[in-house]
């Protein structure tokens, strides 16, 4: 027997989601495609995953998707053309494309969801910023480890005052996999990261250093008041930095240190964060993401698990699985794009988002390209302090 659902009870039609970059060999954009699936709210229609057509055509094949560009100025113009036309892109280029690609959308009212950092270049971070205040579109920055459910925890925590006052933010993201001079044996992703016509004069300060400071900020609440950093590039001839130290001065008094390298030997993606108040200090590390520890002064030191006992709705509210069954890099990542469909759905019905939901847009975008602004300019300086320059 067959049986008719009603129309009030039919899912929401999924987002339709274009692509630029992402092409074949390239590593973010399969990551982001992973996330927009794993919640079901997008639908991949329409890209341009290469700069020549046919490898962009190859690509799309590959990936099933109907609609392939060679140009995305072309895409941007014909999809904004067409009913069925892409409601959002997802911006997944080498950083100096990231500018042109998203005001292109922008200014046809498509929503971007862009990968980090914002641009390649202070000026033209201002620049979009400026064009994302113009449009009526909505702008993401996939700073994915915000989506992380114990992150949301420990940000819940600091916020609602239960450290005290912060004092001390302790940051550092360490990897090893460019510890060789890979770039110059043609390992694509090597490539463009220490070119600096491709990612910017900033090297691993721009690639995660990035990630650090806004993970940083995104806990604690805490402004940048100004900065010192020591840049360094320790293989030889390369062209950008591959490790970075610097110090920190918030508004308001507290301290903090960050550290990012990518010649790190034996370290593989080992992001983590300390923050210490004048009650109690806190640890999460992105290689462990389900936990958090939380260390009362005076007391013991104490674990909380991603859906476990003692976590509040902020962490539980982007929690899939029970506790116990590890979640993390992808449903992290898959949480910017939830957080997002959010919003995109409520612009698509006219109504008032959910104020939940949360993610990082265009003025973390722009203090993130200050920031690796002012640790050029400062290491230039022998580590002089210097303020962002918003």
């Amino acid at each position: 027997m067959t049986q008719t659902v009603p129309a009030q009870a039919r899912r929401v039609p999924r987002i339709r989601l274009g692509m630029v970059g992402g092409g074949q060999g390239a590593f973010i954009g399969a990551v982001h495609r992973i996330a927009a699936r794993i919640d079901d709210q997008y639908e991949l229609v329409a890209g341009c995953f290469s700069s020549t057509p046919e490898k962009s055509a190859a690509s799309a094949a590959e990936l099933g998707v109907g609609r392939a560009y060679g140009d995305f100025a072309q895409m941007a113009m014909r999809e904004a053309r067409r009913k069925d036309g892409i409601e959002a892109v997802a911006i997944v280029t080498p950083n100096h494309l990231h500018a042109p690609v998203a005001r292109a959308f922008l200014k046809r009212g498509i929503h971007v969801i862009c990968d980090k950092p914002l641009t390649a270049t202070l000026p033209e971070a201002r620049k979009l910023a400026g064009a994302a205040a113009d449009s009526d579109a909505l702008f993401v920055l996939t700073h994915n480890y915000t989506g992380y459910p114990m992150v949301r925890q420990a940000r819940a925590m600091t916020l609602a005052g239960e450290l005290g006052e912060i004092r001390l933010v302790q940051v550092e993201y360490a990897q090893d996999w460019l510890a060789e001079p890979i770039e110059q044996a043609g390992n694509k992703q090597a490539g463009w990261r220490t070119d600096p016509a491709q990612s910017g004069a900033g090297g691993a300060i721009g690639d995660i250093g990035t990630h650090a400071f806004n993970l940083a900020g995104f806990v604690t609440g805490l402004e940048l008041e100004a900065l010192a950093a020591d840049l360094q590039s320790f293989v030889p001839g390369r062209a950008v930095d591959d490790n970075g130290h610097v110090l920190l001065r918030y508004r308001g008094g507290a301290r903090g240190m960050l550290w990012c390298s990518q010649v790190a030997s034996g370290c593989e993606n080992a992001l983590r964060l300390r923050v210490y108040g004048s009650r109690a200090g806190i640890e999460w590390a992105q290689e462990e993401p389900n936990a958090l520890w939380v260390t009362p002064l005076g007391r013991p030191r104490y674990r909380l698990s991603r859906g476990g006992a003692g976590t509040g709705l902020e962490a539980a509210r982007l929690t899939r699985i029970p506790a116990g069954h590890p979640e993390g890099y992808l449903e992290g990542f898959a949480n910017i794009y939830a957080e997002a469909a959010r919003a995109i759905l409520a612009r698509r019905d006219g109504a008032v988002p959910d104020p939940a939901a949360t993610f990082p847009g265009i003025r973390e975008g722009l203090e993130g390209v200050a920031f690796v602004d002012a640790c050029l300019r400062s290491s230039k300086r022998n580590g002089a302090w210097v303020a962002l320059a918003l």
